[in-house]
């Protein structure tokens, strides 16, 4: 039986996901025709960047406070 490769775990993983829903998000907004869900990708991926930088900005603050 091949074994499945795993999922790396931590911070990695959390960045690429945001990263992708991001750019997702991006996308979906340029595709859009309707001004009303631009406004809503928009406001989402300004949130989903907000997350990102204070998730990374939390995890350098762990780190340096077990270090």
């Amino acid at each position: 039986m091949k074994a499945e490769p795993q999922q790396p775990k931590g911070r990695g993983s959390v960045t690429e996901r945001l990263d992708a829903a991001i750019e997702a998000t991006s996308l979906a907004e340029r595709a859009s025709p309707i001004a009303p869900a631009k406004i809503v990708f928009g406001s989402v991926g300004t949130l989903l960047a907000l997350i990102k930088v204070c998730f990374l900005h939390l995890c350098t603050d762990l780190l340096q406070a077990y270090t």
